[in-house]
This record gives C-alpha cells, structure tokens and sequence, in this order.
C-alpha cells in the first residue's frame, strides 16, 4: 500500500487566491473611477487614527506598477499556502497581518503612510520558507527551496533603501512569518500509515508478502498461482480420502454390528 498525503488539490486552492488579487484590482480601479485616494487609511505609525492601517492598508496600492509587482507573488504564495497548509492559512492570514501591521506601525516613521500587501508576501514567503526547513519534510523543503528560487531577492527589500518604498513594512511581514513558521512548526501534514504499520498486519495475508519464498526468493504470479492450485488440489484430494475413510468406516461398523444381531 503506498502512502499518501493529505495534500488535496480543490477548486478554492486556486479560487481564493484569483479572487483575492481581483479583489485588490477591483479597490484600485475604483480609486481611479471615481478619483478617489484611499491612501489615509494606510498604517500611519504612532498615531491612533493610524491603527486602521493595519485592516486596511493592504488593500490599497499608490500605483499600477505597485499593484502589479504584488498581484503574482501573491498569488503564487497564497496557493502554496492553501496547498500545503490549509488547516493553518486563514489562521497565518490574520495572525500575520495583524501582527505585521503592528510592527509596522511600532517601528516605521511617524508622520509617514504604508499601504500595500507587499507585508503580506514577505509573510507568505517567510512562513514557506521556515516552516519547510522546520518541518523537515521533503515536500515542504522543496516548497521552501522553490520560493527562494523566485522570491529569494525579496531579502534586499526589508533593508533600508530606494525612498518611497516601505522596508520597514517588508521586515515586518518576514518577522511575523519566522514567528508564526516557529509556532506552528509543530504542525505537520497528516499521513496515512501503511499497511504493514497498522497493528492488524498479518504477513501470511499480504499479497506482496505471498510472492517472496521463505529465502526471500521471488515467485512469479504464473507459478505462485499454479502452486496454489496444487496445494488446493492436495487439500480437495485429501478431503475426498478422509471423506471416503470415514464412509468406509461407517460401512464396517453398520456391517459389524448387522452380523452381531
């Protein structure tokens, strides 16, 4: 018996994600339709007002080409996520935004605005790395090497640097994501034990097992077959003699007992 992972691909692994990005297109398409800048309801660090960033800033962007270097990272990163850690990704979603909003909003300069959900993709790409490394699962490694195979000059980007961009947004994402990657660590992708695992295995009822002789020399199925056939051949013709021993039996004894009366 092969053993299989709980790893179910379904329509909302793909679905949700779409719609998420579709849903950021569709926020800005209606600042530029009806001119409107949603800009002040990005985090404003220090200040009270600046709080509601934290829910809202990731659904606003200052630009197309904002938007655009978000949408595919994104959407990548969030499929993986539904993917391998379904149990986990809405958990990740909110815990992590709520937590890289408020590191945003402790450690950026007062008197500046954060928008955008590049915090979200450094969580996402910090959580896929870290918890494939912590998991020690060979598919999750994979993932893991993966995202740093795309993603893996996003580094640069929670270092201080070209103005106008929010470092301190990105370092917020992938500290919430080394976080969230250590308390969750624990959790692994569920498996289905094999056959010969289960404590109701018996090897004489294996067919695998029935191919191998007691030297470990394998049998074909044409011979194996034929020498079941044998065996049940012996096993009838053996019946049949018993049976018609204890009819001879029985013969005698009613024979025996006629001639006494």
């Amino acid at each position: 018996m092969q053993k299989q992972q709980h790893l179910e691909f379904s329509l909302s692994t793909v679905a949700i994600p779409l719609f998420s990005v579709l849903f950021l297109w569709i926020v800005y398409w209606f600042e530029i339709r009806f001119h409107i800048n949603l800009s002040y309801l990005g985090v404003q660090p220090k200040t009270l007002m600046g709080l509601r960033g934290i829910i809202f800033s990731p659904f606003i962007h200052g630009s197309i080409d904002h938007l655009y270097s978000n949408s595919i990272p994104l959407l990548v990163l969030f499929m993986s996520l539904l993917y391998f850690y379904k149990s986990l990704a809405w958990k990740l979603i909110l815990w992590g935004g709520l937590l890289a909003g408020l590191i945003t909003w402790l450690i950026a300069d007062r008197g500046s605005t954060h928008i955008g959900a590049s915090g979200i993709v450094y969580l996402l790409s910090s959580f896929l790395f870290f918890k494939g490394i912590w998991s020690k699962h060979y598919r999750l490694i994979a993932l893991s090497l993966i995202v740093v195979f795309l993603y893996g000059s996003l580094i640069w980007g929670v270092l201080p640097g070209k103005e106008g961009i929010s470092w301190e947004g990105h370092l917020a994402g992938f500290l919430s994501g080394i976080v969230l990657a250590f308390v969750y660590k624990n959790k692994a992708i569920p498996t289905v034990a094999y056959s010969w695992e289960k404590p109701t295995y018996r090897e004489d009822e294996d067919e695998f097992m029935k191919h191998f002789d007691e030297n470990g020399n394998f049998i074909p199925s044409s011979e194996l077959y034929k020498e079941e056939e044998l065996e049940e051949d012996d096993l009838k013709e053996n019946q049949n003699l018993s049976h018609s021993h204890e009819l001879d039996f029985d013969w005698k004894s009613n024979h025996t007992l006629f001639n006494k009366k």
